[in-house]
C-alpha cells in the first residue's frame, strides 16, 4: 500500500504542480508534457522486465531495490536546477516505479494464496493508490501554493522510508527462473518512446522530419518486439498469455481506464489553473470529491465481483467513466466549481469499480510463478494508456484549449464504450 501510494502521488500531485514548474523554468507545454510523460513512459516500458526481475530475484528483494531508488530519485527531482535535470530524474523515478508495482502485487499473491482473501488484499493495495489520488492534488496544490513545487517530491521521502521499514516484516520470497530479455526490452522502450515523442512533438511542430523519423522508429521497434518475443525461448512477455481472455480483457480495459483518467487529470489540472485562474491549492481541492469516491469504491469492488462476477463490474466501471467524460463536455470557464467537481465524480467511481476487478481477474487467471509477469503486463498497459493520453490530449489542447479538451474527453469516452462492448462479448457472465 505504501509503495503504491508514493508512486501514485507522483502522478496526481505533480500534475497540479506543473504550471508552477513551467513558471520557474519557463517551460513550454511540450516541456511540461515531458515532465509528466517521462515518468509514465519509463514506468510502462520497463514494467515487463521488472515483472521478470521480481520473479527471478524474489518479490521482496525487488520491492526493496525499487523503493530505495525511487526515494533517492524523488530527492533528485526536488533539487533539480533545470527542466532538463527534472525530466532526467523523472526517468529514474519511473524506472524504479516499474519495479515496485509487479513486486508489490507478487507479494500479495504470495501472502494470500486463498482467492477471496487475495481479492481483499488487492482491494487494500488499490486503496493505497486511491488515497494517493485523493491526497496528491490537495497536498501538491497546498505545498506548491504555500512553499514550492519541489516540496511535492520531498513528500516521497518519509513515505518511502516508512515502506522500507514495513518491508522488514515481510516473509522472504521464492525465486523463479526468469532470464533477462534484452532484445525485447530494448525494442519495447524504443517503440513506446518513439510513439510518445511523435505524438507530443507532432502536436506542437507538425509533421517534421524528426517526427516522421520517430514514427518510423516506433513502428519498426513495435514489429521487432513482436518478432523477438515470438522467437525467444524465454520471452519477457510470453505470447501464450494473450490466449487467455482473463488476461487480454484486463490488459485492454486497464489501458482504456488509465487513458481516460490520467489524461483527464492532466488536462483538468491545466484547465483549472490556466483557464479558470485558480491557485494550485484550489485546483487540488477540485479533485477531492472524485478521489473520495475512488477510495470508498476501491474497497467495495471485491464484494461486487463476488456477487455479480468480474464481467458485470468491469463493464459498469468502464461505462461510468465514459459517462463522466461525457458530463465534462459541458464544463467551461463559467461552470460553477461545485458542478465541475460533481461532474468529475463518475471518473473516480467507475475507475474504482473496474481496477480491482481487473486485477483480481488477471491474478486468478495465471499460475503463482507468473504473477509478477502478469501484473507487469497489466500495469504496462495501464501506464502506456496514461502516457499516450497525456501526449495526445496535450497535442489537442495546444491548438485551442477549450476545443482540445472536449475532443480529448470525447475520444476517451468512445474508447471506453468500445472496450465495454468488447468485454461483454469476450468474458462469460460468471
Amino acid at each position: 500500500m505504501l509503495g503504491f501510494f508514493v508512486i501514485t502521488v507522483d502522478v496526481s500531485g505533480v500534475n497540479v504542480a506543473l504550471p508552477a514548474v513551467g513558471r520557474e523554468f519557463g517551460g513550454s507545454l511540450a516541456g511540461l508534457q515531458w515532465v509528466a510523460d517521462t515518468y509514465t513512459l519509463m514506468f510502462a516500458a520497463l514494467m515487463l522486465s521488472a515483472g521478470a526481475l521480481s520473479d527471478a530475484v524474489g518479490a521482496r528483494r525487488a520491492y526493496g531495490w525499487g523503493l530505495g531508488v525511487f526515494t533517492v530519485a524523488s530527492l533528485a527531482c526536488a533539487v533539480s536546477p533545470t527542466l532538463g535535470a527534472l525530466t532526467a530524474a523523472r526517468v529514474v523515478q519511473g524506472s524504479a516505479a516499474a519495479v515496485l508495482v509487479p513486486a508489490s502485487l507478487a507479494l500479495i499473491r504470495q501472502a494470500f494464496p486463498d482467492r477471496v482473501a487475495r481479492a481483499r488484499g488487492i482491494a487494500l493495495w488499490t486503496l493505497g493508490g486511491a488515497v494517493a489520488i485523493a491526497a496528491g492534488p490537495v497536498l501538491g496544490g497546498l505545498l506548491t501554493t504555500t512553499w514550492t513545487w519541489r516540496a511535492v517530491f520531498f513528500l516521497n521521502a518519509p513515505a518511502g522510508i516508512a515502506a522500507c521499514l514495513t518491508l522488514l516484516r515481510a516473509a522472504p520470497s521464492p525465486r523463479h527462473r526468469a532470464p533477462f530479455d534484452l532484445p525485447g526490452q530494448v525494442t519495447a522502450v524504443l517503440a513506446l518512446a518513439g510513439l510518445t515523442f511523435a505524438v507530443i512533438e507532432g502536436g506542437h511542430r507538425g509533421l517534421t522530419g524528426t517526427v516522421l523519423t520517430a514514427v518510423g522508429v516506433a513502428v519498426a521497434s513495435g514489429v521487432g518486439f513482436v518478432v523477438v518475443e515470438a522467437r525467444r525461448r524465454t520471452p519477457m512477455l510470453p505470447p501464450k498469455l494473450f490466449r487467455q481472455r482473463g488476461v487480454t480483457v484486463p490488459v485492454v480495459a486497464g489501458f482504456a481506464v488509465n487513458a481516460a483518467f490520467y489524461g483527464g487529470v492532466f488536462v483538468l489540472s491545466l484547465f483549472f489553473q490556466q483557464q479558470r485562474g485558480q491557485s494550485a491549492f484550489s485546483a487540488g481541492l477540485m479533485f477531492v470529491p472524485m478521489a473520495a469516491i475512488t477510495a470508498v469504491f476501491n474497497y467495495l469492488s471485491p464484494r461486487a465481483v463476488s456477487r455479480y462476477g468480474p464481467r458485470a463490474v468491469i463493464v459498469v466501471g468502464l461505462l461510468t467513466v465514459a459517462l463522466g467524460c461525457g458530463a465534462l463536455l459541458a464544463v467551461d470557464k463559467g461552470t460553477p466549481a461545485w458542478l465541475t467537481a460533481l461532474s468529475m465524480t463518475p471518473l473516480g467511481f467507475g475507475g474504482a469499480l473496474a481496477m480491482p476487478a481487473m486485477t483480481s481477474l488477471l491474478l486468478d487467471s495465471v499460475a503463482a510463478a507468473r504473477a509478477g509477469t502478469a501484473a507487469a503486463l497489466l500495469n504496462t498497459s495501464r501506464q502506456a494508456g496514461g502516457a499516450l493520453s497525456i501526449a495526445v490530449f496535450g497535442a489537442l489542447i495546444a491548438q485551442d484549449f477549450a476545443t482540445g479538451m472536449r475532443q480529448s474527453l470525447l475520444l476517451a469516452a468512445c474508447l471506453l464504450v468500445a472496450t465495454a462492448l468488447g468485454t461483454t462479448a469476450l468474458l462469460p457472465r460468471r
